[in-house]
């Protein structure tokens, strides 16, 4: 089996989970730049907000994978247990520890050693997502699959 860009590009469920990551971090800039009145080209690569681009991606992998492989298949069931995992730690693990970011940030500005960290990066606090930025990724990983991964 030999590698090659036009069989990598054939691959449907690979494509909706592209498609979809894509499309999340795509809406999180607009959304983003409208709130606050300006572009944010860096949430491009960013994590945390809304939609959640790593629930997109997997939901996009999962029905993907369900859709050409079909729903019985094993391979659906490990990208299944993968996004299940992924979206487990988006909304709990990496939400914590945006907090404790949150937090040590705001200890660090009220300590007595506050100049020391003076020019110290702020930890980043949006890690994680919350129930809602998770279904909004699920959303477009469900139609982006549905759009790519069906037999034309």
């Amino acid at each position: 089996m030999k590698f090659s860009l036009e069989a990598l590009t054939a691959n449907r469920p690979l494509l909706s989970a592209g498609a979809s990551w894509l499309t999340a971090q795509i809406l999180k800039v607009i959304i983003f730049s409208v709130l606050e009145r300006r572009l944010h080209w860096r949430k491009l690569l960013e994590t945390g907000g809304l939609p959640s681009a790593h629930s997109a991606l997997v939901t996009g992998l999962c029905l993907g994978v369900g859709l050409h492989e079909g729903f019985e298949s094993p391979v659906f069931a490990i990208a299944l247990v993968l996004a299940l995992i992924v979206m487990y730690d988006a909304m709990n693990l990496r939400a914590e520890a945006g907090k404790h970011a949150d937090l040590l940030n705001e200890l660090l500005l009220l300590s007595v050693i506050k100049e020391a960290y003076k020019e110290r990066e702020k930890l980043k606090e949006l890690l994680g997502h919350t129930p809602f930025e998770v279904i909004a990724g699920i959303l477009i990983g469900v139609m982006m699959a549905v759009m790519l991964s069906t037999p034309t």
